[in-house]
């Protein structure tokens, strides 16, 4: 979890940018509250500053339901800062400061391995796989989580500006990519990881390893693919007027795991899991036509009023 700086102005290269809002971010920070917001439990793992904004990020976490009994406070390391603009082309731009920040410095002895170990489902990222000593503690704690029956959720949110090298980042993130049982990946990051200009099902293939339980290929404004051991297929998402994309994978995947939890058939059942793509969809598509991630983080009523309409 992080302080994420934007524009005051759109369109502008942080170079041009004339002011900065702060907007709490960070994507597994996310992923937590989108969960809680669809009235599921939820709790994060990590480590804050023992600074102003790491006190802030902690009472968002608490004021949205998210148990925050995983974590700790360094008071020798400042809590992250990202400075992110979307440019007039359509790309965003980052600028990292963590150097290094707390979340990098949680270590295997100061999780909570009760908290973990309680889980249903396990979720990350990448970004704590990049430098030590949070690399094994993140290794750490999926290994507990699995052990103790959890499934484990990964979202690959990949930020180059923050890897030593493209071919290092490619190396980690894959290193840990046979103890998923489900993995999401933008059309971006499959083009990334595969080496290929294409997002076509061959190439989607070749992430797939047969632990995997679900692979997911989001695709923007087209919705996402979906691939099993039985099944795969497309599934569309929702004409909206979009404002700020950021956060918008972050509601998907919340969601997609808020349903799994209820229902882990889905995973089995196409017809199933389809109508929970559909619902994580349009949790993602909501979340394009307000600014920032977590503001535009949906309920339940926001989600069944877009479905209802189409």
């Amino acid at each position: 979890m992080l302080i994420d700086f934007v524009p005051t102005v759109a369109g502008v290269s942080l170079a041009e940018a004339p002011g900065f809002l702060k907007a709490p971010g960070g994507a597994p920070a996310n992923v937590a509250i989108a969960v809680t917001r669809l009235g599921g439990r939820s709790a994060f793992v990590g480590k804050l500053g023992n600074d102003p904004f790491g006190h802030m990020l902690v009472e968002i976490l608490r004021d949205n339901g998210v148990i925050d009994a995983g974590i700790t406070f360094d008071s020798g390391a400042r809590t992250a800062l990202a400075f992110v603009t979307l440019r007039k082309d359509g790309e965003r731009e980052f600028m990292f400061y963590r150097n290094p920040s707390a979340d990098m410095l949680l270590t295997e002895s100061e999780l909570n391995l009760d908290l973990i170990r309680s889980a249903t489902i396990f979720h990350f990222g990448s970004i704590s796989l990049i430098a030590e000593p949070c690399r094994s503690a993140h290794l750490k704690a999926m290994k507990v989580a699995k052990e103790a029956g959890a499934l484990l959720s990964y979202d690959v949110n990949l930020r180059l500006p923050l890897w030593p090298s493209p071919a290092e980042a490619r190396e980690q993130i894959t290193s840990i990519w046979d103890q998923a049982d489900i993995i999401k990946v933008s059309d971006a990051e499959l083009e990334f990881l595969t080496g290929e200009a294409s997002v076509g099902d061959e190439m989607a293939m070749k992430l797939w390893r047969p632990g995997l339980k679900l692979l997911l290929v989001t695709i923007g404004e087209k919705g996402c693919k979906y691939y099993t051991k039985h099944f795969h297929g497309v599934v569309g998402s929702f004409a909206v007027e979009q404002v700020d994309t950021t956060g918008a994978g972050d509601a998907f995947m919340g969601s997609l795991l808020r349903k799994i939890v209820e229902d882990k058939s889905a995973l089995h059942d196409e017809k199933k899991l389809r109508e929970v793509l559909r619902f994580a969809n349009a949790c993602g598509a909501i979340t394009t036509t307000k600014k920032g991630a977590i503001p535009s983080l949906p309920n339940e009523s926001e989600v069944m009023q877009i479905l209802e309409r189409v």
